[in-house]
């Protein structure tokens, strides 16, 4: 049986950003979903995913991973590193990649190249975007946290793209190397 193949339960909820999925078996959370144009979006993608899905109620670890993460986007600062996560389907540099990110703190951040440094890999910084290109557990593992070089967002691959990246960073107030946060920039004039 393969990991896709197994059972596996979810369950969806509210948060700040939209309607968010959790996926998980045996082994821990399988997958974490953003929000899409639709639930049914949602759910067809899920199910192509996961072929023995079923709606289920959360156990209680579960339940508290949810909670977590909807604190989180809250704008509460939550540390979800207590989540066990069904790393099975990643490569080891994957898990490495993912725990580094898991290191970095609400409100903070940290480029690709510095994640790659801290592997002592410093030129994987391609390597490692493309490692959060691929985190099946967003919001528990903050991809969203990790920055291009120059504090430019980089790319987000989860529905809502840039924009969703930048609403989570927004929520968590981030601040960019020590220098004035994303967001406190005078927005641009809509007077011409």
């Amino acid at each position: 049986m393969t990991a896709d193949s197994e059972p596996h339960g979810f369950t969806l909820f509210p948060t700040a950003i939209g309607q968010c999925a959790l996926v998980w078996n045996d082994h821990g959370i399988a997958a974490v979903r953003l929000p899409e144009q639709s639930e049914g979006r949602m759910l067809s993608r899920l199910y192509r995913q996961f072929p023995s899905l079923e709606a289920a109620a959360p156990s209680q670890a579960m339940q508290q991973a949810v909670q977590g993460m909807v604190a989180l986007l809250e704008g509460e600062a939550r540390d979800l590193r207590f989540c066990t996560l069904d790393l099975r389907r990643t490569t080891p540099f994957h898990r490495r990649v993912y725990a580094a990110a898991q290191d970095i703190l609400p409100g903070k951040t940290k480029t690709y190249g510095e994640i790659a440094a801290l592997l002592g890999e410093p030129g994987s910084a391609r390597a490692v975007g493309q490692a959060l290109g691929h985190n099946p557990f967003p919001i528990i593992v903050p991809c969203h946290r990790v920055l291009a070089s120059g504090a430019q967002s980089g790319g987000f691959s989860a529905p809502g793209g840039v924009s969703t990246k930048l609403r989570m960073l927004l929520i968590e107030g981030a601040e960019i190397g020590g220098a004035p946060g994303l967001f406190d920039r005078e927005p641009p004039s809509s007077t011409h």
